[in-house]
């Protein structure tokens, strides 16, 4: 298993997990990232940005309780580059040659992260990442895959891998143009998947997600 990008999570996850209960404020700080990086992206350089989950699992629902920025280890460190290159690439497609592509974790943050949560009695128990409308925004190569708020090939395989029973996706569109408000930014949709059931399974179970004030 490599240091970078999957840390497993101890313990299976629950079979009866259904639902993530979580706070606005505590995915303000995710969100306003996301747009930022969305509206500074270019075809070169894709929006990317990652963050862990930490909180608890009771019965069928796991609850949020910090949701924590974490580092993409590939674009500072050689060495993940060319493992990711050796086993994501050839399987996913050239596109996640792209260092932007494809979320790898930083170990040093990883550690971080579950240090913390140890010490408040809480678990690791998920991550979230945005996926941007690459098919209306990207290059025109790029543009077959459809994307949305549904887990792609490689996140499915990167789901199974972490073990995570929670696995949130931010997705973001742009408006139709002409839009009538010029200021109007992108739309967003949120959706929370469980790991694929079996290994390479062609979908995951989707979770509902249940707001709480704070």
């Amino acid at each position: 298993m490599t240091t970078f990008a999957r840390p497993t999570l101890l313990g299976a996850p629950s079979a009866t997990l259904t639902t993530v209960v979580v706070a606005h404020a505590q995915l303000a700080a995710f969100r306003q990232a996301a747009r930022e990086e969305y509206r500074a992206c270019t075809p070169e350089a894709p929006p990317a940005h990652f963050a862990v989950l930490v909180g608890t699992v009771e019965d069928d629902a796991a609850h949020v309780i910090r949701v924590e920025h974490a580092e993409n280890v590939r674009a500072v460190d050689a060495t993940a580059r060319a493992e990711f290159a050796a086993s994501i690439v050839p399987c996913f497609g050239a596109a996640y040659a792209n260092t932007r592509r494809g979320y790898w974790c930083s170990s040093r943050d990883l550690l971080r992260i579950h240090r913390a949560a140890d010490r408040d009695g809480l678990d690791v128990i998920g991550s979230i990442h945005l996926h941007p409308d690459w098919h209306h925004i990207g290059p025109p190569p790029e543009r077959t895959l459809r994307i949305s708020q549904r887990p792609t090939p490689m996140d499915r395989h990167m789901f199974a891998e972490t073990g995570y029973p929670v696995n949130m996706i931010c997705y973001l569109e742009s408006p139709p143009t002409p839009t009538p408000d010029p200021g109007h930014g992108p739309t967003e949709f949120l959706a929370a998947w469980s790991p694929p059931e079996t290994p390479g399974a062609s979908d995951c179970p989707e979770l509902t997600i249940k707001y709480r004030d704070s």
